[in-house]
């Protein structure tokens, strides 16, 4: 089972935050995290990275119910788009699938959110063009 779903597009990186960013929000999910990879590395490490943007996406009443049956599930919210610049200068956009990170978690509460959560960003992929 994969880990991610994902989707390479032929588009600038800044174009593929913004078409992810509106394809969440149409999914009912927020962005809580920015994180900016590149910056990061370059600033801590002093080291040259590629465009690497990682985008925590909530949607708050899928949040709400998978706390409400599992208080410790917030070790692994927000669910995490990624954003990245590709070699052939491409721009690659991929999502956790909630439902292979949570199976390790021993809780038949969690299945049903979880899968719900997986069609959604799903769909946020699929969408992008």
């Amino acid at each position: 089972m994969s880990y991610y779903f994902s989707k390479v597009l032929d588009t600038s990186f800044e174009e593929a935050i913004d078409k992810v960013t509106k394809e969440l929000k149409e999914e009912g999910f927020g962005i809580l995290t920015e994180i900016d990879v590149k910056e990061t590395f370059k600033k801590k490490l002093d080291v040259d990275f590629r465009k690497y943007r990682i985008l925590g996406a909530c949607n708050p009443q899928l949040a709400h119910k998978a706390i409400s049956a599992e208080s410790k599930i917030g070790t692994m919210l927000p669910c995490n788009v990624i954003v990245q610049e590709t070699q052939n200068g491409k721009t690659e956009v991929s999502a956790v699938d909630p439902v292979a990170s949570m199976s390790a978690v021993e809780n038949k509460d969690l299945g049903g959110i979880a899968g719900e959560v997986r069609e959604k960003l799903k769909t946020v992929i699929e969408r992008l063009n």
